[in-house]
């Protein structure tokens, strides 16, 4: 290894050619290895050594199902290198992806622009450069201009990808939506082709994994949109046409699932003895 890479990950796990040459290999197998992770490549070590350069990757994705042996491993990552895929699955998936999330983008230098939206309006903010850096549990961006933004993985709502003319370049625009101080915000991103396509593999894998874990009604969807257009909790069962009791039972269903928060709790109250008589006392005054 050179002075400046770095060793991110040291697994084990398998490996399976899936594409030779742009030729698909239907009777490929797995073959277990070491899997060294660096700042600047993946390296497949068993009896098949292979060494791949981060910057040769082309794009990555989550499945590439060649025939049944790949089909019958629920997690790995597929990376296209010219006219080869090659897929590999380590014994902790997940730990090894964010390490490789971390591997590929960590102090890469991509264009921001945030926020492009903020509560639906959009706004005037310029692009400028911003570091990255990848967590568990966020991607962070370091800004030119001094911002700090995290956009946390697990908050992730909507995410478009286009292609747009961002300072005179054709480029791959990520379009994230998250949430900043309570406020649903939009932060653009756009990078080199290899950070493009990483950015948006994870952040689609993130977003993707997000929606799956909601299974709302449509009177809870309702509820939601309310609340995002600014209706007080206390006229949401007047506005969706729902009584007090469902409201709360849908308020209850909606914390435990982490989309909306408690900002502070309200306190049911009943009269004491004491109470009531310093309430008989005042209507006796009148």
């Amino acid at each position: 290894m050179s002075d400046t890479e770095k060793k991110i990950a040291d697994t084990k796990g398998q490996f399976l050619q899936a594409v030779s040459q742009g030729q698909r290999l239907t009777d490929a197998e797995w073959r277990n290895c070491r899997i060294v992770l660096t700042t600047e490549r993946v390296a497949l070590l068993g009896d098949d050594k292979r060494q791949i350069s981060l910057t040769d990757i082309d794009r990555i994705a989550d499945r590439f199902d060649v025939n049944q042996q790949s089909a019958g491993v629920s997690d790995y990552v597929a990376l296209y290198v010219g006219e080869d895929v090659i897929l590999v699955s380590a014994s902790n998936h997940e730990a090894f992806e964010t390490d490789f999330y971390r591997a590929s983008l960590d102090g890469a230098i991509v264009l921001v622009q945030h926020p492009a939206l903020k509560g639906g309006v959009v706004q005037s903010a310029e692009w400028t450069k911003g570091r990255l850096k990848v967590t568990d549990e966020a991607l962070k961006l370091a800004m030119a201009d001094g911002q700090a933004v995290v956009i946390d993985r697990a908050d992730i709502g909507d995410l478009t990808v286009e292609e747009k003319q961002v300072s005179g370049e054709e480029r791959t625009v990520i379009q994230v939506e998250h949430s900043e101080d309570d406020i649903s915000v939009e932060t653009h991103l756009a990078g080199e082709e290899f950070h493009a396509t990483v950015l948006r593999t994870m952040l689609e894998e993130s977003a993707e994994q997000n929606q799956a874990d909601l299974d709302l009604s449509s009177t809870e969807k309702r509820v939601i949109m309310a609340l995002h257009s600014g209706v007080s909790p206390f006229d949401i069962p007047n506005f969706v046409g729902i009584d007090v009791e469902k409201t709360e039972e849908i308020f209850d269903r909606l914390i435990e699932l982490d989309v909306i928060s408690v900002l502070r709790e309200r306190t049911e109250v009943n009269l004491t003895t004491k109470g009531r008589r310093v309430a008989g006392e005042r209507m006796g005054e009148q």
